[in-house]
This record gives structure tokens, sequence and C-alpha cells, in this order.
């Protein structure tokens, strides 16, 4: 289905039924990525995964704003729009990591527990190589220009050896030119300065909402031990997992999160 945000139609699939579990994607994917979780997790919960703004099936717009006052206000307007009154449990990965932590610093009261999955929301944190030139000027450019599906299936598989071997190319399909525009965008927004203070309200949030943090050890992009910079001691690693944990191993993922989210 899709709803209206901020005057743009979002994708979001819904599956389930009970108290409401919104997960959130990131770069390079779509709702598809919780797929595999969901079949597992919709037995209990009622599991809300949109495509964030220019990922996946939701429409193209140029203007998004990406700081992180505005991611919060984004996913604010989403909930709003699904007419999810009460608290909510969240899950974010990656990019979809950044709106689910800048969402609890800015709307704590409507996040009954919260789940961050290999992503970065500190001053300390030092960009992969990805994102190195992403955020450079005309390099970015060339490397989105020269990207083909062998070179971005290659990548994810390098990046998380034990997913599926149909979803890279899934995920490729919807790699469109106006995604590629707001990748760099996103990218070139995200000095690690603007974390400053930032982390400190999300640590302050994390000892107050109950809070699991989930992470690949394998994953190239962001080192295991920022998993324990959340302000919680509930930490589980998955030694042998990669970038992407929900697709290396779903189910135990959605049995993580539903005993997290049942407490």
């Amino acid at each position: 289905m899709a709803v209206t945000v901020q005057g743009v139609p979002i994708f979001v699939a819904e599956r389930g039924s009970g108290p409401p579990v919104v997960l959130l994607h990131g770069n390079p994917d779509s709702a598809d990525v919780w797929d595999s979780v969901v079949d597992t997790l919709s037995a209990s919960f009622r599991c809300i995964a949109p495509d964030l703004p220019n990922y996946g099936r939701s429409v193209p717009v140029r203007n998004v704003d990406y700081t992180l006052a505005g991611q919060a206000r984004w996913l604010n307007d989403l909930l709003d729009a699904l007419q999810l009154s009460e608290p909510v449990n969240l899950v974010g990965h990656d990019v979809g990591g950044l709106y689910a932590c800048a969402f609890l610093c800015e709307h704590e009261p409507r996040v009954r527990r919260a789940v961050f999955m290999d992503t970065a929301f500190f001053t300390d944190y030092k960009w992969h190589t990805w994102g190195r030139i992403w955020r450079t000027p005309v390099l970015g450019e060339l490397s989105m220009a020269v990207m083909n599906s062998f070179a971005f299936e290659r990548q994810m598989k390098l990046s998380s050896p034990n997913m599926p071997a149909g979803y890279p190319k899934r995920a490729y399909k919807f790699i469109t030119p106006d995604m590629k525009r707001n990748v760099l965008k996103l990218y070139r927004l995200l000095d690690r300065d603007i974390f400053a203070g930032w982390e400190d309200t999300l640590r302050a949030a994390t000892g107050r909402v109950p809070t699991l943090v989930i992470w690949g050890d394998k994953d190239p992009y962001i080192q295991p031990s920022f998993a324990g910079k959340f302000g919680t001691e509930n930490v589980h690693h998955f030694s042998e997992c990669g970038h992407w944990p929900m697709l290396e191993k779903p189910a135990e993922v959605a049995g993580l999160l539903a005993k997290h989210f049942s407490g």
C-alpha cells in the first residue's frame, strides 16, 4: 500500500496483527530486506516496513530533508499518516538506523522499544571506502555512472557472504538515477560533526527505552566495536554474519526481535 508523507506517496509493506513493529531498511535496500524476518515476526506483531524516501517503490522526490532533525520529522509524519498513536517497536538498519536513532532522540514517547542493527550515529565513526567515494564530488558521480548489476551484486555478496543468492539481483532492480542522486546527497550531508550532541541524547534515551543492538561482526562498513556505543548492554553479535544479519540469519533475528518486543 502507499501512504502520503510530506506530500509524497511512500510505499509501505504491512503484514500481521498485534503490537506495531516499524522496520526501517538501509542503503541500497527497500522494505523487501525484511521479508524473511516478517515471515516469522508477523505471527505475533503488526509488521510495518516502508520504502524510505527515494528508495524502492516510493515516489522519487528531490527535496528530501536529510538532516537528522529532518529524518526524525519524516518518520514522525509517517507514523501520523499510518494513524499509529500508540508507541511503536522500532527497528533500524544502516541508513534506516539513522532515522530510528534521530527519531528516538526527538520523539522518545512514541517508541516503546528500539533495535539498532549495523548502523553508526557517532562522531568517531570513520567512513568506509564506498562512503568516502560517494562523499567526494565528481568521484561519487563517476562511481554511480559506472555502476552495473555485476559489480553491485558482487559487492553485496562480499559484504554478507551468506545472504540468499537471489537477493542482490532483486535489490538492484530498485537502483534508479533518482536513487543514486539521493544517495550522494545523503552521504554528503553526514559529516561526523553533525552527530555531536545527538549521540549523547541517544544514549540518554536508550537508558530509558529498552534497547537491543544486533550486529554482524564481519560487517566491512562498520566495525563491531560500534555495537557497544548505544548505551545498552543488550547486544547480540553474530560472529559469522556481515552487514545484513536479517538476510543471513532471518529466523534468529526474528526470534531476538520477538523476545525483545514481548518484554
